[in-house]
């Protein structure tokens, strides 16, 4: 794929495979890919546009939804979009971050990568959120809890989970029916409770999975513009489907956090729910994918920030529960909603951007070397990176020599 894709959306160059996960967000999540430099055939790496797009995307429809819930009120269209946003933003995110999971193994550099970008945030925002609550919202009683996910934290602990157990899907032979039984299961196991937010982990495990499974060709198959038209009918029937639904079905579903029993549903209703909801999420997904651009945007650079637009828009969101800030009745008209979807994009867009993240980088990317063990075979790998380098940068400077010699003559 190159940054800007052919008008009519065919005949894209493949794209490369993907680099070794980091975090849900790091830098080292996004493959790169080769564009030409000007006046030479010689080529520089830079990191693939489309997923940048995409987490942005996802991470400001994912507070646009937080800002949404406490003043959609009994607003049955606001009611129907937020169900319809809330059906597909997580399991983009995650899809996109079991896909950037591949590569994982039990290396040690990775394990630590694992450690101090997954571990170590969950454990300082963990702590930041309940400490948060007793001063905002002047609560002695707020427990700390590592067993127990606070708000926004169940993604990191759920993320932390699936990457350990990557090694494991990637050796059995069907991994995508197995995830969606275990979900099944979770969906009908009240028994299960809320340490580690275990339903969660378990219910949104199959598209963790899917992501494992995707290659660089099926992001091309809905990234077509038959699928682009096709999205604008599956959005509006989505919508018309969610707005009919909305007396009839609760929104606790979408959240996969109970199971079947605990919504007040018969069991069987947990598996079926958990199937239909697995197939309109990836229908939605695949048309929110068909619309994410494939080329450098003004906001591709905030993909790479995007664990940081996370976690920091919940206090926000949260001082706002606790002091009131959505009760105005403005804010439950159609301009005040308006208005509070702007205010959340904005906010996240600036939470995501590259100042807010050297400030806060010490909590969700901190290097930690004073904790770790040096690998043994880690100089090596970095001796053989800094040769690969070097002849990459001796060829590029052949073939620019080359060139300006044709050019001469």
């Amino acid at each position: 794929m190159t940054d800007s894709p052919r008008p009519n959306g065919n005949r894209r160059t493949p794209l490369p495979p993907a680099s070794p996960p980091g975090t849900a967000t790091s830098r080292t999540d996004t493959p790169r890919t080769d564009t030409p430099r000007s006046g030479a055939s010689s080529s520089k790496k830079r990191r693939d546009a489309f997923f940048d797009n995409a987490k942005y995307l996802a991470i400001v429809l994912v507070a646009v939804g937080h800002f949404w819930e406490p003043i959609k009120g009994d607003s049955r269209f606001m009611e129907a979009a937020y169900t319809v946003v809330y059906a597909f933003h997580m399991p983009a995110f995650i899809i996109i971050s079991g896909f950037f999971s591949r590569s994982f193994d039990m290396r040690p550099d990775r394990l630590r990568r694992l450690i101090t970008g997954v571990a170590v945030p969950y454990i300082i925002f963990e702590t930041a959120y309940p400490l948060f609550k007793r001063v905002v919202d002047s609560d002695p009683g707020q427990e700390i809890s590592l067993l127990d996910p606070w708000y926004l934290t169940w993604f990191l602990c759920a993320l932390f989970v699936w990457r350990l157990t990557t090694p494991i899907w990637k050796a059995v032979r069907h991994p995508l029916p197995l995830a969606l039984g275990l979900a099944m299961l979770a969906s009908v196991s009240p028994q299960i409770g809320d340490d580690l937010d275990l339903q969660r982990v378990l219910q949104f495990l199959p598209y963790f999975v899917l992501g494992l499974c995707m290659r660089p060709e099926h992001f091309h198959l809905v990234r077509r513009r038959s699928v682009r038209i096709l999205s604008v009918p599956v959005f509006a029937s989505a919508l018309a489907l969610a707005w009919w639904a909305e007396p009839r079905m609760t929104t606790g579903w979408l959240y996969h956090r109970d199971s079947a029993q605990e919504l007040g549903a018969p069991w069987w209703a947990g598996p079926v729910m958990m199937l239909v909801l697995f197939g309109c999420s990836l229908l939605l997904t695949a048309c929110f994918f068909a619309w994410v651009p494939g080329r450098h945007m003004w906001f591709t650079a905030l993909g790479a920030g995007t664990l940081y637009g996370y976690l920091l828009h919940g206090f926000v969101a949260k001082a706002g529960e606790y002091r009131g800030w959505f009760e105005p009745s403005v804010l439950h008209e159609p301009v005040g909603a308006v208005a509070v979807t702007v205010f959340a994009a904005v906010l996240v867009t600036f939470l995501c951007s590259l100042p807010v993240q050297r400030v806060f980088r010490f909590a969700l990317e901190p290097r930690m070397e004073w904790a770790f063990r040096r690998d043994a075979a880690e100089p090596a790998r970095e001796r053989e990176q800094r040769e690969k380098r070097a002849k990459q940068e001796a060829g590029e400077t052949r073939e620019s020599r080359e060139a300006q010699e044709q050019v001469s003559a």
